[in-house]
């Protein structure tokens, strides 16, 4: 049984995954688990509190089985105790998502990231099935509602039964209503976790315990700064650094998120992106010209300050 004051709060980053040239792995790319490796312990090195393998932004649904269990090893190797591993255990029907929810507690990992069923719209029903199967597995459970990509909204009565089941702590929310985050704690004490990043300064304000992140990928210590500015009240602050950085961070809300994270991280040269796995290919010479912007724009507050 997981104890539900499970504590999330702090910057919890959805990780990228590297890969490198190799003619004889899938669309040429191998994982680079020595980058990813690297990749993690920088961003626990920066202040976040964990990292999050296997989620979207970490292209699971691209990997082979072998591949997406190594990568929750090695992100547990790295982070080597000093913070949170929430591996994504993602799947069309719970029978997947249970087995990896098994094989994340087998590695060592803290706890688990669970989309509704992937792919097919659930009705109300096969969504409280597949949470309650994935609960018996022991982790703690953070839910992911993001109703853009699965079809499938997590509303917030819907949440409230799930909270009920006893290893569900936490609910990553990516609806972009930020009312979402008083309906859900007006209804079940479960963390509201916020999942949007350009909606990171509100989430926060209104109640959000923590945010699992994607763009700390690319600036993991201001993104910290940001979160421990609200947290200690020091609002103006945050909102100044916040303001500065959130047109990059609209591109986490974008179809094109994974690919322009990558590229933000290459251009802050602390860290490795690079290439992505099909389906998702590079981003047009449009796009990439506006990441370049919004990245700089960034950075050149950054150094200002």
């Amino acid at each position: 049984m997981t104890d539900k004051k499970f504590d999330l709060g702090g910057v919890v980053v959805a990780t990228t995954l590297a890969f490198k040239a190799d003619p004889s792995a899938p669309a040429g790319l191998a994982v680079d688990y020595d980058s990813f490796a690297a990749h993690c312990d920088f961003l626990i090195e920066n202040g976040c509190r964990g990292v999050g393998p296997n989620g979207s932004l970490g292209e699971y649904s691209s990997l082979t089985d072998d591949e997406r269990r190594k990568v929750v090893r090695v992100a547990v190797e790295a982070v080597g105790g000093r913070g949170l591993v929430v591996a994504g255990v993602h799947g069309v029907g719970w029978h997947q998502a249970v087995q990896w929810a098994e094989y994340a507690k087998e590695d060592g990992a803290d706890g688990v990231l669970l989309l509704p069923p992937t792919i097919y719209r659930a009705n109300r029903a096969e969504v409280i099935e597949h949470y309650s199967k994935v609960n018996e597995v022991g982790l703690p459970i953070m839910l992911y509602n993001n109703p853009i990509d699965t079809k499938v909204d997590l509303t917030p009565d819907l949440v409230a039964e799930l909270a009920q089941l006893e290893n569900v702590v936490a609910i990553k929310e990516f609806t972009t209503d930020i009312r979402r985050v008083l309906e859900i704690q007006e209804l079940c004490d479960i963390d509201v976790i916020a999942g949007a990043d350009d909606l990171l300064f509100e989430s926060l304000l209104v109640g959000a315990t923590g945010w699992f992140a994607g763009y700390p990928n690319a600036f993991p210590r201001e993104a910290v700064e940001i979160y421990t500015l609200v947290k200690q009240g020091r609002i103006d602050e945050a909102r100044e650094l916040y303001a500065n950085l959130v047109a990059v961070f609209r591109w986490d809300s974008k179809t094109e998120f994974v690919q322009a994270i990558k590229l933000s991280i290459d251009i802050a040269g602390q860290s490795y992106g690079g290439r992505t796995r099909p389906p998702r290919g590079p981003l047009s010479a449009e796009h990439e010209a506006r990441v370049r912007r919004d990245t700089r724009k960034a950075l050149d507050y950054i150094a200002s300050r």
